[in-house]
């Protein structure tokens, strides 16, 4: 089992930034590729960024290329989502999940956190 805790949700204004955290506990986290998602109302849970288990392999949906970057630090368990620019149509609610391995489809991931709200308005 992974249990995986996300954080670092709140409001800003349009152009302003937010980093997500998601904290994981349990199995070996390193041996798992790492995810974000996010979920609007009324709308299906879609792919945000992914990063793999090692140094290597690293997606980003169209939607947020050049303005989020995820990172992870294996010593700590942790995986980030540095969200620059933010729009409005970032908002959402956003979940961490684990992998065996790297994809952009929501179910290879086993473990999901419970979200973070994101609220950005313009």
């Amino acid at each position: 089992q992974v249990q995986l805790v996300e954080s670092g949700g709140g409001s800003v204004q349009a152009g302003g930034s937010l980093r997500l955290s998601c904290v994981a506990s349990g199995r070996t986290f390193s041996s798992y590729a790492m995810g974000w998602f996010r979920q609007a109302p009324g709308k299906e849970r879609e792919f945000v960024a992914a990063r793999g288990w090692s140094s290597g392999g690293t997606l980003y949906a169209d939607s947020v290329k050049g303005r989020f970057t995820i990172s992870r630090d294996n010593a700590e368990n942790t995986v980030y989502l540095q969200m620059n620019s933010l729009k409005p149509e970032d908002t959402a609610v956003y979940y961490c999940a684990a992998s065996r391995v790297l994809s952009v489809l929501r179910s290879p991931y086993d473990y999901w956190g419970q979200g973070t709200q994101v609220t950005v308005s313009s």
